[in-house]
């Protein structure tokens, strides 16, 4: 059971999570009409009277950008103002996972994003580990990433999430944890919820924005630290068999951070990870932080008396 915070945003003001409730007529429910976001926010473990968000400008950024798909306005302005009424109701005391959501929240039956109302809302949740940091097995999906011309990838659209959903459960169901995801090109997309990484001879490839990708915040932070610590970084289309001769294979999201791939298939990989290693501490030192050089990615919320 998910542990729940006790207060959700919801309606432009803050009410206690059982109250956030909405109408089984809602639009978003039955089209996938919504756009959704995930932040961590943990207490800084110097001052717990200070959360820490990872990232926030870039993700308030991402889902105002969202929302422009769904035909709505979502400013960036809103999402932080709401967010720091939110922590301040909820006073979080361990790591939690943030839930912005915008969505259709007309109750008509007509598939569309014309003449809609639409809502904001923002719940949480106590999150540690979302995946085994010691490591997942996956397998290749026989499901297939969306195209960029039927979706708009470049959105955490909910509707879109039928397909990680499915991908996840064919997985867990014969004995794996995670799935990854070809595109409709035979090229290896992503996982069900987080970008993947590779490292062959000493180089950090990741598939491209081309390859019909989410455009993960925690794939950029990624891709911007490997660089600025001396590693090549390659931003291509990667095929299947290079899972099985890579040097390192891991996954990379907000709620799953850094998690290393520890079998592809059948093929178990090696546990020697140096670059990820590096690179998943210098990431925590950053999100607990502990690394002035990269202060920017972090805001401190002070929580009021």
């Amino acid at each position: 059971m998910h542990q729940f915070l006790p207060y959700a945003w919801f309606g432009g003001k803050c009410v206690p999570f059982a109250e956030a409730t909405i109408s089984v007529a809602t639009h978003a429910l039955h089209y996938g009409t919504g756009a959704f976001g995930g932040m961590r926010a943990l207490p800084n473990p110097a001052d717990p009277k200070e959360i820490l968000l990872f990232r926030a400008d870039r993700h308030a950024r991402r889902l105002s950008q969202s929302a422009q798909l769904l035909l709505t306005e979502l400013s960036e302005e809103k999402i932080h103002s709401a967010i720091d009424i939110f922590l301040q109701a909820n006073k979080p005391t361990c790591p939690v996972y943030l839930r912005p959501f915008v969505y259709t929240s007309d109750l008509g039956i007509a598939p569309r994003l014309h003449n809609i109302e639409t809502d904001f809302l923002i719940y949480g949740l106590e999150l540690g580990d979302y995946l085994s940091p010691e490591g997942v097995s996956c397998r290749i999906s026989s499901w297939v990433r969306q195209e960029d011309r039927s979706l708009p990838l470049r959105g955490k659209i909910s509707g879109a999430y039928i397909t990680s959903s499915l991908a996840k459960t064919e997985a867990v169901m014969s004995g794996f944890d995670e799935a990854l995801l070809l595109n409709s090109r035979g090229k290896i997309s992503e996982a069900s919820g987080m970008n993947l990484f590779i490292v062959r001879d000493g180089v950090l490839i990741t598939p491209g924005v081309d390859q019909d990708i989410l455009e993960g915040i925690t794939r950029a932070s990624v891709i911007e630290l490997a660089k600025e610590m001396g590693i090549t970084v390659l931003e291509r289309a990667v095929d299947k068999t290079e899972l099985f001769i890579a040097d390192e294979v891991f996954l990379s999201g907000t709620a799953a951070k850094v998690t290393p791939v520890r079998r592809v298939e059948t093929t178990e990989l090696t546990a020697n990870r140096p670059i990820m290693d590096a690179i998943r501490d210098r990431l925590t030192a950053i999100t607990e932080g502990r690394d002035p050089a990269y202060d920017h990615w972090v805001t401190r919320i002070r929580l009021r008396d």
